[in-house]
């Protein structure tokens, strides 16, 4: 059965306690006997399994999106936007997407507890580092919905890397990433898509520059692709359903490396 299964049954919400396993009961209902009744049958869900790290990723990030959206005091068209087209993209089934929206809609409740739901998640995932940098990546596109990022956003994401231990150099780098079109085409409209990729954004995109050596510009490369493999992302705990994100992105991250090879007749 697939994460979200057991979560619709309520083992999760059981099981994981805290925060997180309360905004698990709030979005995928209160059904807890069927979740006592996996446990008493032996059926547990330590720390650090797969199926786990999946439904906390899944739960923290369409309640932190809400979370963000309301961060100017208003949720925007665009912002609501932005989370049906992540609920598109990741084909739920009717109850996880209904599911998707009360976690989306909790997060915007004045007395959502951001910090502690930070803390928990950063302990569930345990050093999964490029689990935080695609929920960061996920956050900062869901703050760019209506095209720009105000200081509220901007702030609260700022928050939300302390809270993580993720440096605030890397949001920019990733903010960088957006802003060079990186993303573009996995939940934007195809009127945000329609722009051509230049060579600079090219170099953008994989954190380089022009007066990198060949070298430099391969490892950076080769690092990027590592971060966003689908398989190795499952493994650590994505959920299946935002796999096409993944490959949406190393698609982009090898046609600019394609692009600056041809640039530099790199052999």
């Amino acid at each position: 059965m697939a994460w979200w299964g057991k979560a619709l049954g309520g083992a999760f919400g059981f099981m994981l306690g805290g925060p997180i396993g309360a905004l698990i009961g709030i979005g995928f209902g209160h059904n807890f006997d069927k979740g006592l009744g996996n446990v008493m049958s032996g059926e547990k869900f330590q720390p650090g399994q797969q199926q786990r790290v999946q439904a906390v990723f899944f739960t923290t990030t369409f309640s932190v999106m809400g979370h963000i959206a309301k961060a100017d005091g208003k949720v925007t068209p665009d912002e609501i936007a932005m989370a049906n087209a992540v609920m598109d993209h990741m084909s739920l089934t009717a109850d996880v997407r209904e599911s998707a929206r009360r976690l989306f809609n909790e997060g915007k409740s004045d007395d959502f507890p951001l910090d502690e739901v930070l803390d928990q998640f950063r302990k569930e995932l345990h050093r999964r580092s490029t689990l935080l940098q695609m929920f960061l990546e996920i956050q900062l596109q869901a703050a760019y919905a209506d095209g720009v990022l105000d200081q509220a956003e901007e702030k609260l994401l700022h928050h939300i890397c302390n809270r993580l231990g993720v440096p605030v150099a890397q949001l920019n780098r990733l903010e960088e990433m957006l802003k060079a079109g990186f993303g573009q085409g996995s939940y934007q409209s195809s009127a945000q898509t329609s722009r051509t990729t230049s060579l600079s954004d090219a170099y953008r995109i994989l954190g380089s520059n022009k007066s990198a050596s060949d070298a430099e510009v391969k490892k950076s490369y080769r690092r990027l692709m590592s971060q966003h493999h689908p398989d190795k992302l499952v493994a650590k705990g994505l959920p299946e359903e935002m796999t096409e994100d993944a490959t949406a992105k190393t698609q982009q991250i090898k046609e600019a490396y394609e692009q600056i090879k041809q640039s530099r007749d790199m052999r």
